[in-house]
């Protein structure tokens, strides 16, 4: 992880309008300090950005892409700090034949067996 805007990167090659897609915090409207944001990852334009809001602590995590027609993103707000971003973004995405299969496990057990076990 590293700051948004350290001062000797590429991110000029970003549009200014990239910050203004991640400027204020969705849940309480706060204005974010741009310097707060972090880039988790870049790859071929696009940037994995964390920003935690200053005043009521929740986070955002927001793809970034820029391209010849112009800058998109897609964000949701988080628990996850940057750090656990980075170590579950590669892990395998669980289906939902595994999701149906441990709601029927619990439907089954005792849940307070099956914790212990």
């Amino acid at each position: 992880m590293r700051d948004i805007l350290p001062p000797t990167s590429n991110f000029g090659q970003i549009p200014d309008d990239t910050l203004k897609l991640v400027s204020y915090c969705p849940v309480c409207h706060y204005h974010y300090d741009p310097f707060e944001a972090k880039i988790l990852e870049e790859s071929r334009g696009a940037h994995l950005i964390h920003v935690r809001c200053s005043r009521c602590n929740s986070a955002i995590v927001a793809l970034i892409m820029t391209n010849s027609i112009g800058v998109s993103s897609v964000g949701l707000v988080t628990d996850l700090d940057g750090s656990e971003i980075v170590k579950f973004k590669d892990y395998q995405r669980i289906s939902g034949d595994e999701v149906l299969e441990f709601y029927e496990f619990l439907q089954k057990e005792d849940l307070e067996k099956a914790i212990q076990n």
